[in-house]
């Protein structure tokens, strides 16, 4: 009952968050399934994307085109529902070198197995700063639903994020709506391939017409070596005009348990 009471309050609290989120850009492209890290475990991740075809500078904003995006993710696991991570952006391109972009923290707590519910959930919130010469909404906050499920071979995933602008020029857009899916396969014990979906409609009560929103599809593999390893990697294809039209992407993630588990 402790429990249950704790996850309502947060739960609440994060739906509160709502009014203050917006999403990051293609720094982090990854749909999240609704597991937590264990408790006395740290998980560190590493995501590499490069946008092969993107957009020029703008308005102050650096180009992404020909950009090399590297984040390093840290995640530490508090007990067997909750989960806090904290990212550092960077980014790579011709005439600007390595530059920091920006850091960004997210808690995150989920339905304990225990429950037996029929689909995985999970609540994410996520708040951070990015530097205006890369996001000229210097402070964002974000809140993720997550519902997932594991069914014979196949898999998926649902976030269906809301996002809103802090700090900086979105700020009157209101809450936006940015959902991503996944559908696999588990073609083999090791092998994964799929489909991910990432997309920004805009505004959740003035949805941007299509040329403005951002879609992106991804083709992608999951390699499954190891429990403590997370391998991923993906070529996107965007959709629309707004959106960067080539990106590929990976994933190498290693889990490192600390102390005496249960």
């Amino acid at each position: 009952m402790k429990f249950f009471v704790r996850f309502l309050a947060l739960f609440f609290c994060l739906i509160g968050a709502a009014a203050f989120a917006r999403a990051q850009g293609n720094y982090e492209i990854q749909v999240y399934g609704a597991d937590t890290v264990p408790p006395h475990s740290t998980m560190v991740e590493l995501h590499s994307n490069f946008t092969a075809v993107g957009h020029p500078a703008a308005d102050g904003v650096a180009a992404t085109n020909h950009a090399e995006h590297e984040t390093l993710e840290i995640t530490q696991g508090l007990n067997d529902w909750a989960e806090v991570g904290f990212y550092v952006f960077t980014s790579e391109q011709s005439g600007l070198g390595v530059q920091w972009v920006g850091d960004h923290i997210r808690p995150r707590v989920r339905v304990p197995e225990s429950w037996r519910w029929p689909v995985g959930v999970s609540l994410s919130t996520e708040v951070g700063y990015q530097r205006a010469l890369f996001d000229q909404d210097t402070w964002t906050w974000e809140i993720r639903p997550i519902v997932d499920k594991q069914a014979g071979r196949w898999y998926w995933a649902i976030n269906p994020a809301l996002e809103r602008t802090w700090h900086g020029p979105d700020v009157n857009q209101g809450v936006g709506f940015a959902p991503n899916v996944k559908v696999s396969y588990d073609f083999t014990k090791k092998i994964t391939g799929g489909i991910e979906y990432y997309a920004d409609y805009g505004s959740i009560t003035n949805i941007a017409r299509l040329h403005d929103q951002q879609q992106q599809i991804f083709p992608a593999i999951d390699l499954n070596l190891d429990p403590k390893w997370e391998i991923n990697f993906g070529v996107g294809i965007g959709a629309t005009a707004a959106t960067d039209h080539w990106i590929i992407k990976g994933i190498v993630g290693r889990r490192f348990d600390w102390g005496k588990k249960k």
